[in-house]
């Protein structure tokens, strides 16, 4: 027995991180799990703490609650354990970028704390033969995810061009139909149900009678009456008839019944991508999945094309004389404008249209020289230094490279960390005037992140230079919001400094004949 405790005593405290895909890999954790304590048993580990990721895409850090947590927790140094027990090197994360992968790792050795992947061939010692079959473990489980979007998007391009719905509530006046593989009904879906087995397929059908009247209604007063989305929401909204969100009618609203070819019975697919969670992109009409007829229409086709052809003619291509001279006269009518103000204008192009062709809402403003009531330069010159930040960054990488540093950067966080040692993150700080001209900055420091100094940037009078530097260590630094004069206190000031010189010395690597 005596001995049997000690060998319990000398187990090594570990955490354990699971993670599943889908909601549908119900046991998926709980096998991940029963692999890892059996590798823990082998090893002479003792599971201390689980991090579970249930439901959760690997191919990024966000909406990884449970990986973030233990990242921040072991940069924090608040752990109970000396090893991170994963499954293998996919559910660590399926990232898109190996390296992003690797830092992470990175991060919990750099704190002594070494990952094992308990179902992997090889050990994860840091050998160069390990350290190759896991960089190509890494790039094959993006590249996993790479080929299974592309079959998984060509999958449903079939089942849409099959009429079958993929995602979205149906709209109002349409209801969504659960079918069998063969066809058969089985019942309508409420709102938040989903199918429960994968053969299933959903398919849209008409809603309450007086939901599709209203519908067929909307289309007569755009069409032969002529009103405009907004008259007709008013006029929904004074008979007390709800959308199907239970809220009242806005212009918006009103304006997706008539332009949604599923009141006409299409099947339309692909408007938005956004594969591998990398990038939103609104696609061209001719990148679209569609099937015509595929499911009752609501609407007779003619009466859908000629409320088409109405809106079509209200949006032709203005030039920027003409967006200017409508945004005079909407100022001129209303007394105040907004981006609400305008996109509530029937005649009005969207407040996105002069947002894209003049830069900005407050760059249009200004040329038409409307004074919104309020200093909004603050808009411009944060935008400014955030497509200056990257540029600084790499300025100060390659100060530290060029005095023996070795830097490495996480273009993901934009912090680095130099000689393996301590971690910085770089903030540009915005000064503001007083009334009585005196300036203020204002530094918000990433508690998230918690590098171990911030370096703070203070911009001078024009934001177009820096002013000075501050290093701000974590360890004396309490407030995640602090406010400098253009004079502080000593405990503020001990820490600023006219150059980098001083950063650039900490970060020099001492020789060893100067250490002893």
């Amino acid at each position: 027995m005596a001995g049997s405790d000690d060998q319990k005593t000398a187990r090594v405290a570990a955490a354990a991180y699971v993670r599943m895909s889908t909601d549908h890999q119900k046991y998926s954790t709980e096998n991940q799990l029963a692999a890892i304590r059996k590798y823990a048993d082998d090893r002479g580990f003792e599971i201390v703490r689980v991090y579970e990721d249930a439901g959760r895409s690997g191919l990024r850090l966000d909406g990884r609650e449970a990986l973030t947590n233990l990242v921040n927790d072991v940069k924090a140094a608040q752990v109970n354990f000396a090893a991170i027990l994963a499954y293998d090197v996919s559910r660590w994360g399926r990232f898109q970028d190996a390296d992003e992968s690797a830092y992470y790792e990175y991060l919990c050795s750099r704190a002594g704390i070494r990952v094992h992947y308990c179902a992997e061939q090889f050990e994860n010692d840091g050998s160069i033969g390990s350290n190759l079959l896991k960089t190509v473990k890494r790039v094959m489980a993006g590249e996993y995810s790479r080929e299974l979007s592309v079959k998984v998007f060509a999958g449903q391009c079939r089942l849409i061009e099959l009429g079958y719905r993929q995602g979205g509530a149906p709209g109002f006046g349409l209801r969504r139909l659960l079918i069998d593989e063969n066809g058969n009904s089985k019942g309508e879906l409420l709102a938040g149900q989903r199918k429960s087995l994968q053969t299933d397929r959903v398919t849209l059908v008409p809603g309450p009678p007086q939901e599709v009247d209203t519908v067929k209604r909307i289309y007569q007063l755009f069409v032969n009456e002529r009103k405009s989305e907004l008259e007709i929401a008013g006029l929904l909204n004074h008979e007390g008839i709800l959308s199907d969100l239970g809220r009242s009618w806005r212009r918006g609203s009103v304006h997706q019944i008539l332009t949604n070819e599923k009141y006409v019975g299409n099947n339309v697919y692909n408007r938005i991508s956004f594969k591998l969670k990398q990038r939103r992109i609104r696609n061209k009409p001719e990148a679209w999945v569609r099937a015509e007829g595929a499911f009752i229409p609501l609407i007779e086709p003619a009466l859908f094309n000629a409320a088409r052809t109405i809106i079509e003619s209200r949006h032709r291509h203005m030039d920027d004389t003409e967006l200017l001279e409508k945004l005079r006269a909407l100022l001129e009518s209303k007394g105040s404008l907004s981006g609400m103000i305008i996109d509530e204008m029937e005649s009005m192009p969207s407040s996105s249209v002069y947002q894209h062709r003049f830069g900005s809402l407050l760059r249009a403003y200004k040329l038409i020289e409307y004074d919104p009531g309020r200093d909004y330069r603050y808009i411009e010159i944060n935008r400014a230094l955030r497509q200056r930040h990257p540029q600084v960054v790499a300025r100060v990488i390659e100060d530290l490279e060029a005095v023996g540093a070795q830097v490495v950067h996480d273009p993901t966080t934009e912090m680095i960390q130099i000689n393996g040692e301590f971690s910085v993150s770089i903030v540009l700080s915005r000064s503001f005037a007083l009334a009585s001209g005196a300036l203020r900055w204002k530094v918000r420091l990433d508690t998230g992140l918690i590098p171990d100094i911030t370096l703070v940037v203070r911009m001078d009078e024009a934001n177009q230079s820096p002013l000075d530097y501050y290093l701000l260590p974590a360890i004396d630094m309490t407030l995640s919001k602090l406010r400098f004069a253009e004079r502080n206190a000593f405990s503020s000031d001990a820490y600023r400094f006219d150059s980098l010189d001083f950063f650039h010395q900490l970060a020099m690597p001492a020789k060893l004949e100067e250490v002893a």
